[in-house]
């Protein structure tokens, strides 16, 4: 790994990835290996809620597509947050199957379908991950 161009990115982009870190983790565990409605799904699933809000926040300030504007990718940040919000509010309902339609939903996605396009090349992801382009 190269780990230059993250330490030498902007400040929003570092903090993006170090919320976005934990929540693949998170998530990848909430949904696969967590037993839900107990007090530790609820704990870290609150620790990932607000996490995903970080990440969705500081993805307005990475802009390595369109520098000084937005791109397209940045439409998964409202979609992101809305399905965080409804998410929270459908379990706080008691609606289990739509809580965990929008937790699966969010985590495709805010971090698998986000993630991948983060790792295209001349972005810093694909630089950190796979090395400097020749």
């Amino acid at each position: 790994m190269w780990l230059d161009p993250l330490f030498s990115a902007p400040f929003l982009v570092q903090l993006h990835v170090v919320a976005v870190l934990p929540s693949v983790v998170l998530g990848g565990w909430l949904i696969a290996f967590s037993r839900k409605g107990l007090r530790p799904h609820r704990r870290i699933g609150q620790i990932y809620i607000a996490l995903m809000t970080v990440t969705s926040a500081t993805a307005l300030g990475v802009q390595e597509i369109n520098p000084g504007g937005f791109s397209w990718i940045h439409v998964l940040i409202p979609v992101t947050l809305f399905g965080l919000f409804g998410g929270l509010v459908a379990a706080r309902a008691g609606r289990t199957v739509a809580h965990r339609n929008a937790m699966v939903a969010v985590y495709i996605g805010g971090i698998l379908i986000a993630g991948g396009f983060a790792l295209s090349p001349g972005r810093i992801l694909h630089t950190v991950v796979f090395g400097p382009a020749i």
